[in-house]
């Protein structure tokens, strides 16, 4: 998100900013930071909100952007990443005025919240603040009720009589349908399912998780990678690591989504290494999912990639032209809309690598044939997805832009995820950085992981340096701005 910005202030600029904050937050403005508060709370769930949400302080307006207060910077950098984008279209929805958000770490006591509607069983003159003081909803400490309630909820949409079934998917699809009906089968644990984004993983698993919730008898507990971590890290904080390993350890069977996530991360690491180990000595059953097979999860420890390869591995291969019409056929019957055959047959070649997107392609064309009673053609599916098929004609991959960056300074494409720091290899790496940041939606720590594993942070200086380097060597912003028409062509 490139307009939210991070800053850390001294003393000095907190006490400025707390005074402001008082001084020029109208009723008004508070009023919009509630609505904005609800909606975010509405999205993610009251459990998300607490844990990461809660204390989040409201600042000032001033001219188009507005200030919102953190008390540490792990909490701004997480929330900057999870929740940049939502707070910022947000509140641009509920104030025109603003363009852009700013989070600072600012210390809790130095600004002034905004006080929230409370609930029925805390007094009117409650505010967050008095209630984070008082431990009730303190992330840090969390009650009995939060901090058992681990894993995510099971989407029922996702089911197994809704996955369409093709020749790239059909072997993952007839491995989850052999975990469901008999879990913990002798080689089917775990089962490891990796392919590109979009693709199913996470129907499949969810598909498990229904199936066996619906028999009865079975506990399931699933989540994403990332939130095994943070909820691993909320347990170490309020001293209840034990409880959150007994939990996971109680299951009878334990999904964790996008496990690529944990790459880097050792400790965290070794937690679900040993709860692997717990659950598959018990006999219980293990479901895996990431963008890679095992072996070419470079940056997870040895002896984990070993144990997830010692199951059932099943990838799920990019979908064909025939898989994407079926699901179109699927999604269209479904709706009850008639979609002519040119209009998803014209998707089909357009929407090739994400039937995430695809998917929601076709949603917006039945919701506008719903809304407005007009038929789908294929003139007003030009008009209705115009920006998804330019974002789509002109999409670049990190990938390819790490190519043609190395093929331009004739480095190896090694390189680009390498330790090397000669300037050789750094400079040209720091443009593929910068180019990714310019030319892709991915995040900044999405970016890192594809050099490497490296920290946001070094992808937020090497755009820096880069801009630095163009604005003083003409020569220097020749070569990249050569490098981003190339890619945009």
């Amino acid at each position: 998100m490139s307009e939210v910005h991070m800053a850390e202030e001294g003393p000095g600029k907190v006490q400025a900013a707390a005074f402001n904050c008082v001084e020029g937050s109208t009723e008004e403005l508070a009023e919009q930071w509630l609505k904005v508060r609800e909606r975010l709370r509405a999205e993610i769930g009251d459990v998300e909100y607490k844990t990461w949400l809660l204390q989040i302080v409201l600042g000032p307006l001033e001219e188009d952007e507005v200030t919102l207060f953190l008390p540490t910077r792990f909490l701004r950098d997480w929330i900057r990443g999870q929740y940049g984008d939502r707070l910022e279209a947000l509140w641009r929805a509920e104030n025109a005025l603003v363009r852009r958000v700013e989070l600072q770490v600012v210390r809790p006591a130095t600004a002034v919240p905004i006080a929230e509607p409370a609930p029925d069983s805390t007094p009117a003159a409650s505010t967050p603040r008095d209630r984070v003081e008082m431990g009730e909803e303190n992330p840090s400490n969390p009650g009995p009720e939060a901090r058992h309630d681990l894993a995510a909820p099971l989407d029922p949409r996702f089911t197994f009589s809704s996955f369409v079934v093709g020749k790239p998917n059909e072997f993952a699809y007839a491995c989850a349908r052999r975990v469901a009906e008999k879990p913990s089968s002798p080689g089917f644990n775990p089962l490891f399912l990796y392919g590109g984004v979009g693709l199913g993983k996470t129907h499949l698993m969810h598909a498990i998780g229904s199936e066996l919730t619906q028999a009865g008898g079975v506990s399931v507990a699933y989540m994403s990678a990332e939130k095994f971590m943070y909820r691993f890290i909320a347990a170490i904080r309020s001293q209840s690591t034990m409880e959150f390993k007994e939990h996971l350890r109680s299951v009878d069977v334990l999904m964790i989504d996008d496990l690529q996530f944990l790459i880097g991360k050792d400790n965290t690491q070794e937690e679900f290494f040993h709860t692997f180990n717990a659950l598959v000595d018990a006999g219980r059953q293990i479901v895996v999912s990431a963008d890679k097979s095992p072996s070419d999860l470079s940056g997870l420890e040895d002896r984990l990639r070993t144990r997830l390869g010692c199951g059932m591995v099943a990838d799920i291969h990019a979908t064909t032209f025939e898989l994407r019409i079926s699901i179109l056929e699927a999604k269209a019957q479904a709706s009850g809309v008639v979609v002519p055959g040119k209009v998803l047959e014209f998707l089909a070649h357009k929407i090739t690598s994400n039937v995430r997107e695809l998917e929601g392609a076709l949603n917006r064309l039945i919701a506008h044939a719903n809304l407005f009673g007009r038929p789908v053609t294929l003139e007003n599916t030009q008009d209705v997805l115009h920006d998804i098929l330019k974002a789509h004609d002109r999409r670049v991959t990190i990938e390819e832009i790490q190519r043609k960056v190395a093929e331009h300074w004739n480095i190896r494409l090694t390189d680009m995820s390498s330790a090397r720091r000669a300037r050789a290899v750094a400079r040209p790496r720091q443009v593929a950085m910068f180019l990714a940041k310019h030319l892709t939606s991915r995040s900044l720590p999405e970016i890192g992981r594809k050099f490497g594993n490296r920290d946001h942070t070094t992808v937020m200086h090497a755009v820096s340096r880069v801009q630095e380097l163009m604005e003083r060597d003409v020569a220097f912003a020749e070569d990249v701005e050569l490098l981003k028409r190339m890619l945009e062509g």
